[in-house]
């Protein structure tokens, strides 16, 4: 299993998830042009995208959604109560909605995690096939039916937003801040680190931070800060929002 993470942060998300039968785009937070640009610098193409999975309707990471199903035709796949939120930008008619949490696609089995973050019904996921993937950013908190599905996976592809004291200390305004912290918000290094020491196992062989914040946190304090809490059990690097990532397992 490979991830292309083409970019991740509040000024976009998106990554290609290369299966061993699928490409599967997961959020599409760049235009299309950037999105074609960087994939085919790894060899792949956007004609040869299975299917595209949203986590929520932000614009981080949808702004490039409506333009490459357009020109691609690809298919979107969602939770039934995101329906309305993504309709808004894509025909209905390459939008599949998912009644259940968990469904197959071919050898890949999906399961939607519900995620608490002011959007329409967003989700993070956890890929299976012969190996797993968990792909979560985006949320307040996780919950314990949420931890008990993403325990001993061989990747996290984990949000990791920011650093208390930075934010704190930082330039948002009050009310800007008390979102971020709040259950609708956004998980800081710590939170991400406790998290995490629950869930990696004798399985999980890669962890790497996500949706960090450019104002409210730095890459080496992010690692350090989960490394440290997970007691260095599990090599973890950072997600970046203007450099691409290739992650392979």
């Amino acid at each position: 299993m490979k991830a292309l993470i083409i970019g991740s942060g509040s000024k976009g998300n998106s990554t290609l998830l290369i299966t061993d039968t699928k490409k599967i785009l997961i959020d599409v937070g760049f235009s299309y042009s950037k999105t074609k640009m960087i994939i085919e610098k790894y060899n792949y193409s956007l004609s040869d995208i299975d299917f595209i999975l949203i986590t929520h309707e932000h614009k981080d990471h949808i702004s490039g959604l409506a333009s490459l199903v357009k020109k691609e035709k690809k298919f979107v796949y969602i939770p039934k109560g995101m329906f309305k939120a993504i309709n808004k930008v894509v025909d209905r008619d390459y939008i599949i909605c998912e009644e259940e949490d968990k469904f197959q696609i071919d050898d890949l089995t999906i399961r939607f995690l519900p995620t608490s973050h002011d959007a329409v019904s967003p989700v993070g996921f956890l890929i299976e096939d012969s190996e797993s993937l968990v792909y979560m950013t985006d949320t307040g908190y996780i919950s314990k039916r949420n931890l008990n599905y993403m325990k001993n996976k061989n990747i996290y592809i984990l949000e990791s937003n920011h650093d208390p004291k930075m934010l704190m200390e930082g330039p948002y305004p009050y009310i800007l801040k008390q979102r971020v912290v709040s259950d609708v918000g956004h998980l800081s290094n710590d939170m991400t680190g406790k998290y995490l020491k629950e869930m990696i196992g004798d399985n999980t062989k890669k962890i790497i931070l996500a949706h960090l914040s450019e104002t409210n946190n730095l890459e080496d304090l992010a690692i350090k800060t989960v490394s440290d809490i997970i007691e260095n059990q599990v090599e973890v690097s950072a997600a970046r929002q203007d450099i691409e990532m290739e992650v392979v397992v």
